[in-house]
């Protein structure tokens, strides 16, 4: 009978507080710590600050791996897709690692395509690929010199990942598509959505300090970056003066003229980033959850998070440019929208209000409570044990 524990190395882009947002790996993490069959999560990930340590233990119980990048500059970050750069910044974790072998077994989940070596760094029982994003594609869509370098240094270190690790899960049909033309894969493939942590959202409470002056609120709650359509919320918020968009997240646009001049507004409020588990409480300031993505190579890749967030606080939700969600398009839920003018928006929205009741609210949180997370990882660490 085997008794070994198993230890589950993730690597992950950057360190697990870095911008205060739980994405999909923060929750695998966290699932694979509290498996009973768990000894240990190592949180693999670069690093633009130099700790004295390169082991740090969370507070959480997982440890954190850094190796540092090459420099703080974002240009640097090409390092973490050639061995030369980072490989031996990874030879401690290699030798604990080796040293663990015998009494535990090893897993690797890859959640984005750096430190490809990985893959071959020691004798791994099971390794997967948890693709979430089109990596190599910009998120502006712009295409420029440096863009393209950047493209095919993760394109090689996706490549090598993707063709030999022994399984693969994708968060959505293009990108279980993708993965299959560009390379030769040999692993079997799974599509597994972004899901949801239903229970957290099952709370009426709303955060402080925040009076209500609209008619109506939309909102969007994530990572404000420029792969969202601010022209069009311009357009909208202005057209629309009696309604109030709540943003809530970091700044990812590095000074987007677009993000300002939409902030001009006074209709417009942008809170930054709050601790993830006030999300909900911001889920209840508004009324309806908006996904104003713009269209691009990128965002026909992107299953966003919020959808079934919003869903799960009973919220319709509107979106746009997402093709990978509109499988789950439903009328007086989530409003999937292939005119996505600032005029349709408003008539969806419109219409969202005015049939609202109890029996579509209780859908929407069927339909979210269907997505938990819990059943999401389970599938997986099923199919990866098997």
């Amino acid at each position: 009978m085997n008794n070994k524990k198993n230890i589950h190395v993730i690597v992950a882009t950057g360190e697990w507080d870095q911008d205060n947002l739980r994405y999909r790996r923060h929750r695998l993490a966290e699932y694979l710590e509290s498996h009973p069959d768990t000894e240990e999560v190592i949180w693999v990930c670069p690093s633009i600050t130099k700790h004295a340590d390169s082991f740090r233990l969370l507070e959480n119980g997982i440890k954190q791996y850094t190796a540092n990048d090459i420099h703080s500059h974002k240009l640097s970050r090409f390092g973490r897709y050639f061995d030369i750069f980072y490989k031996g910044k990874l030879q401690r974790l290699k030798r604990y690692l080796d040293g663990k072998s015998t009494q535990s077994s090893l897993y690797l989940w890859c959640t984005f395509p750096g430190f490809p070596g990985m893959v071959d760094l020691c004798a791994w029982k099971e390794t997967i690929y948890d693709c979430s994003d089109y990596w190599a594609s910009s998120i502006t869509g712009n295409k420029n010199i440096v863009l393209m370098m950047r493209e095919k240094s993760i394109l090689q270190a996706e490549k090598r990942i993707a063709e030999n690790v022994d399984k693969i899960f994708c968060t959505s049909d293009f990108l279980y598509e993708n993965l299959k033309q560009e390379y030769n894969i040999k692993a079997d493939q799974f599509v597994m959505e972004n899901g949801v942590e239903y229970d957290l959202f099952q709370t009426s409470e709303k955060p402080t300090g925040m009076e209500r002056k609209s008619d109506l609120v939309l909102g969007f709650i994530g990572g404000i970056k420029p792969k969202l359509d601010f022209d069009m919320l311009y357009r909208l918020m202005s057209l629309k003066s009696n309604w109030e968009l709540l943003l809530v997240g970091p700044d990812g646009t590095d000074g987007h003229p677009d993000f300002k001049k939409l902030q001009s507004l006074n209709n417009v409020k942008w809170v930054g980033k709050v601790p993830p588990m006030e999300v909900p409480h911001y889920m209840n300031a508004l009324d309806i959850g908006i996904l104003p993505y713009i269209k691009s190579p990128y965002n026909n890749a992107v299953f966003p998070l919020k959808l079934f967030e919003f869903l799960g606080a009973g919220k319709p939700v509107v979106g746009m440019n997402l093709p990978s969600t509109q499988k789950f398009s439903e009328q007086n839920v989530y409003e999937y929208l292939i005119n996505d003018t600032a005029d349709n928006v408003i008539a969806t929205c419109e219409t969202l209000t005015s049939t609202s009741n109890a029996s579509i609210v209780k859908r929407r949180k069927e339909l979210a409570a269907s997505k938990d997370w819990k059943n999401i990882f389970e599938k997986m660490y099923q199919i990866v044990m098997k």
